[in-house]
């Protein structure tokens, strides 16, 4: 069934939109491109405009059909192909010469607008990029024709401002995570070393199992168990799962849980733990920070181990918010991404006032401790210092945007950003400084 939804005239090409009624969720549009001159009222007949007019009289207008298709990936739906995405994913699998992998995947990227990080070694690969949809997701089917590829979670994700990423990183890397050590050495390619993946909808089922709402299901509940997040304190500092600690970390490269050897840590929630009776739960923003570490977790003796599939960004999507709190850090110029950029028919739990409790840091300004009215980080305005923090806006103005009183005299000191800004290169900050000096 078609029905025509617009005209359009233009030129010498009539062009006539036509919808097919869908039987499938993905939308299809045809345009029906006749060629047949369009004549204006002020347009005066010519003895040529007759004779195209009679020839079309008599020979069938060539018809061009464009099939239109709005793509669908981790169920999210793209109707512009310029429209900038986000892609996420990872995978573990063995390359005997993963160089030579790297210079295929580099030809495939020739022509592409894509900028990302894409590191690839051994055991595998992990992607973080952006670019317009078509060409976004150009690499992801490619991908997905190499048997190798076919089960492989990709996420998307709109990009907001155009690309995330200044420029394209795809290289050979010896650890595909930033981690102590590296990651060459850990049994990554044994599923059976990694923890066992739950899908979102079995991680609600467990949230809500070990930490229920009402008091009936309090008294059945189990507190064996850790709610693991496996990723940076101030990631945590914008947006975690109830009930999990906030790490002692600043960086991933230097995790440790259930590494300590003899004394109880007190911000170790793995120290003194029972290896063989305590369930673990992990999570992190994709879930290869949660694999990587799982594998050491296991060579520790660690039984029980979990994971949330996909990451934080995967169960917002599929679950929306419930047992969540915040937004999402993310590691492209993004920075912060509520709930609802996944769902975006999900509504964002209010936070309760225990939330700001005074030992907690969630939400609270790295300068005062007051609470901040939007949960994003920004970068300190002194350039060698570049800090990431969370500032209220009292403090923005009173500091100029730096973490501290002494940064306020550094000598590289760039502007206060406003809005979701993000600081650019530092020479564009000093020519402009100068230029300003020369006409003054």
């Amino acid at each position: 069934m078609m029905r025509v939804s617009s005209v359009l005239l233009c030129g010498a090409t009539t062009t006539l939109t036509y919808t097919v009624a869908p039987i499938h969720p993905n939308t299809l549009r045809f345009t029906l491109c006749l060629a047949k001159p369009f004549l204006s009222s002020s347009t005066t007949p010519t003895k040529s405009t007759n004779r195209a007019t009679q020839a079309l009289a008599t020979t069938p207008p060539r018809v061009s059909l464009q099939r239109h298709c709005k793509f669908t990936e981790s169920e999210l739906v793209h109707d512009d192909d310029d429209d900038f995405v986000v892609v996420n994913f990872y995978h573990f699998l063995f390359f005997e010469d993963p160089k030579a992998e790297v210079a295929k995947h580099l030809s495939f990227m020739e022509g592409l607008d894509i900028r990302g990080r894409i590191y690839v070694n051994e055991q595998g690969i992990n992607a973080q990029y952006s670019g317009p949809s078509k060409d976004a997701l150009a690499y992801v089917e490619w991908l997905k024709d190499d048997d190798r590829f076919s089960d492989i979670l990709v996420q998307v994700s709109p990009a907001l401002n155009g690309h995330a990423f200044p420029k394209l990183r795809l290289r050979y890397k010896p650890s595909l995570v930033q981690f102590e050590g590296g990651d060459a050495h850990l049994p990554l390619l044994d599923p059976s070393m990694r923890a066992t993946p739950l899908e979102p909808s079995e991680w609600r089922k467990k949230l809500e199992a070990v930490n229920p709402v009402d008091d009936l299901s309090k008294e059945n509940s189990s507190s064996n168990y850790i709610l693991l997040d496996v990723r940076n304190g101030y990631e945590w500092d914008i947006g975690h799962f109830d009930g999990a600690q906030r790490p002692d970390v600043d960086c991933f490269r230097s995790t440790s849980y259930g590494l300590s050897q003899s004394e109880v840590i007190a911000s170790d929630p793995l120290a003194d733990v029972d290896k063989e009776k305590t369930d673990i739960l992990m999570y992190c923003t994709g879930g290869i920070r949660c694999d990587v570490y799982s594998t050491i977790l296991r060579q520790r003796g660690f039984q029980n181990l979990y994971t949330l599939e996909g990451g934080i960004a995967h169960y917002l999507k599929n679950e929306g918010p419930v047992k969540w709190t915040g937004n999402l850090f993310v590691f492209d110029s993004r920075l912060s991404l509520s709930p609802s950029t996944y769902k975006p028919e999900a509504k964002a739990k209010a936070i309760k006032r225990e939330e700001f409790s005074s030992d907690s840091a969630f939400a609270k300004c790295y300068v005062c401790g007051s609470q901040v009215c939007e949960l994003r980080h920004r970068n300190c305005a002194n350039i060698d210092c570049n800090f990431l923090f969370l500032c209220c806006t009292d403090c923005v103005k009173d500091l100029r945007g730096c973490c501290c009183a002494n940064c306020t005299t550094a000598p590289r000191l760039r502007p206060v950003l406003t809005g979701h800004q993000r600081y650019k290169k530092w020479h564009i900050y000093r020519d402009s400084e100068l230029l300003s000096n020369l006409a003054a």
